[in-house]
């Protein structure tokens, strides 16, 4: 009798302890979901409140790109590790935004991080990019966009060499590559 009171009063105990986790995850969870909300994900170019030189509607910018240019720039995707035409590329020149032509980085800042993707450690000059918080996938990261027109171009990391310690890590489908003649 003893032995099945205390099996009893375990199985309630241990009920009321799952219980109490449940709603304590639950709980976690909403404050996550809700504290998360309130900031601005980035992926959505067309919502940003930027004033921007360039600005068209997805029709135009359709017509105008590749499938996955438009998909990089437009709707924030990644395209695959070590897949675009430049993250091996070696050549001097400057690489410009693929949608609007500004000037974004320079193969003088270009180096060879591993990563896959072209990689930066400073942009051409001040007010070429913008930054945005992308919270995207349970992850807050650093987007990283053109100031002219809003295309996503990639992310920014704090793991680069020096003298920034940046990685602007881009997209090739975002860049379009110029040769500079020696």
């Amino acid at each position: 009798m003893l032995l099945k009171s205390a099996l009893a009063i375990f199985a309630l105990v241990s009920q009321r302890i799952k219980m109490k986790t449940l709603v304590l995850l639950i709980c976690i969870a909403f404050v996550s979901m809700t504290s998360c909300g309130q900031i601005q994900n980035s992926n959505n170019m067309n919502t940003d409140n930027k004033k921007r030189e360039v600005v068209k509607n997805n029709e135009d910018w359709k017509k105008e790109l590749t499938p996955e240019q438009y998909e990089v720039t437009c709707s924030g995707a990644t395209e695959p590790a070590f897949t675009g035409e430049y993250w091996n590329n070696h050549e001097t020149g400057m690489y410009y935004c693929v949608r609007c032509g500004a000037p974004l980085f320079s193969s003088d800042t270009k180096y060879d991080s591993g990563t896959g993707w072209p990689s930066f450690y400073a942009p051409v000059g001040e007010n070429k990019i913008d930054e945005n918080l992308d919270t995207s996938f349970g992850m807050m990261r650093t987007e990283v966009v053109c100031h002219r027109c809003g295309a996503h171009l990639g992310h920014l990391f704090d793991d680069g060499p020096k003298p920034t310690g940046e990685r602007y890590c881009i997209n090739s489908a975002a860049l379009k590559f110029e040769k500079k003649d020696k």
